[in-house]
């Protein structure tokens, strides 16, 4: 598999962090959001992406408000967010700021009072009677005919239109895989003559990558909580890991605790992980690939947010985890993570991660205990381990001599980089 475009460079080292517009602020509107602007920017974050910005479809609606993912417009403003014009102004914003931008893009399906379903009825998939029907078991949506070649290019033309309208700086593309792999192609192609932009597709299909830049590490996550709930071995996570160091070279993972689908439908990631949440929050940070935050997790918020109504944050003066945030987005730029060489070392516990990572003159090592056994000990022995370290969250500075010992309790983590 060939990939066919090259990732814009700014996306490189970056981050992501998943806004929920709705839940996020008691408004729940673009304005009210971009208060939070500042903070986020000392938190490290990169791109900010937008859960589905466009109007919700009121025929056959879920709950009181709706899913953002049921649209009834590919080219107008949700009212409850505000004008195109406070869009704009959030989006001035954060690039003032030195953030990127990205949308989510629905493309498999529309909400049933979408405008296409009476002005082009052949864009939809149709039964043998004729109607609107869908094929994944969600009611509140109709699926996109992809044989149509009219509803394509209106659907390149929407995607165009958020980019020389708005100045975004790229996709979040749901569900990509339900899409037609050259439909994406085409996409991309005719997106990026107006500017190179990221695009992130939610799927796990390799081949997809010859056009998207980073996709989904669904593997990683669900077989990490199978680990915690005793279903799975460490041996499992690394084989996962090991099918990804597999993807043709430029093609990435999103590693992540949460999502939106996740908190709302599976679970927190304290209900998915209990105490060792935080210890998985910081291998996302760590291994090569780009890490996600959902909106709230750096509170950190313990509740399940409700999809189809108003869900408020609940935001405290004191954000307990932005350090512990920040700390972990900025080491994510070094070098040694964004494309360094990973030495996996070896550990006779079989709750233990442990491995080094070198590029250049960086070198971080990571040691995590992904279990309740308390005071493990590891001895570690590698050239790479030479010189002056940092513990990069208590900041204090070890002088390493190749072979060294570390104790490490319950669901702790250990993370020096070579200053």
């Amino acid at each position: 598999m060939a990939i066919h475009f090259s990732t814009v460079d700014w996306a490189k080292d970056a981050n992501i962090y998943e806004v929920n517009i709705r839940q996020y602020t008691p408004e729940g509107t673009f304005a009210a959001f971009a208060k939070h602007l500042p903070r986020l920017k000392d938190m490290g974050v990169k791109i900010l992406w937008l859960m589905p910005i466009t109007p919700i479809s009121k025929k056959i609606m879920q709950g009181t408000l709706g899913s953002y993912y049921a649209c009834n417009s590919y080219t107008s403003i949700n009212p409850e967010f505000g004008t195109l014009n406070d869009f704009k102004s959030m989006i001035n914003e954060a690039h003032q700021l030195g953030f990127k931008i990205i949308i989510d893009w629905v493309a498999n399906h529309t909400g049933w009072d979408h405008h296409w379903t009476k002005d082009h009825a052949k864009f939809y998939l149709q039964d043998e009677d004729g109607k609107f029907t869908e094929r994944n078991g969600w009611h509140d949506v109709i699926d996109l005919n992809y044989d149509v070649k009219e509803m394509r290019l209106a659907m390149i033309d929407a995607m165009k239109y958020w980019i020389s309208e708005c100045d975004i700086d790229g996709f979040r593309c749901d569900m990509a895989h339900l899409v037609p792999w050259n439909f994406w192609n085409e996409a991309r192609t005719a997106c990026e003559e107006i500017k190179k932009l990221f695009w992130l597709a939610e799927c796990e299909v390799v081949e997809y990558h010859a056009v998207f830049d980073v996709s989904y590490a669904w593997a990683w996550m669900h077989t990490t909580e199978k680990f915690v709930k005793g279903h799975a071995t460490l041996n499992d996570v690394r084989n996962v890991l090991h099918d990804y160091s597999q993807y043709p070279q430029g093609a990435h993972k999103m590693f992540y605790t949460s999502n939106h689908d996740e908190n709302s439908w599976n679970g927190t990631e304290y209900e998915k992980y209990g105490d060792a949440a935080k210890t998985f929050a910081v291998f996302t940070c760590v291994w090569q690939g780009m890490p996600l935050i959902y909106s709230g997790q750096e509170l950190p918020n313990y509740k399940r947010l409700k999809f189809f109504d108003k869900d408020l944050i609940e935001w405290q003066p004191n954000v307990e985890l932005h350090h512990f945030y920040k700390t972990l987005l900025s080491l994510h730029k070094n070098k040694a993570i964004v494309d360094g060489e990973t030495f996996i070392l070896p550990t006779n516990n079989n709750g233990l991660m442990a491995f080094i990572r070198k590029k250049e003159n960086d070198v971080v090592l990571v040691l995590l205990n992904l279990s309740t056994e308390e005071k493990i000990k590891i001895d570690v022995e590698h050239e790479w381990l030479c010189g002056s370290f940092q513990n990069i969250f208590s900041e204090l500075i070890f002088s390493f001599k190749q072979k060294e010992s570390f104790e490490l309790m319950a669901n702790d983590y250990l993370v020096y980089k070579k200053i």
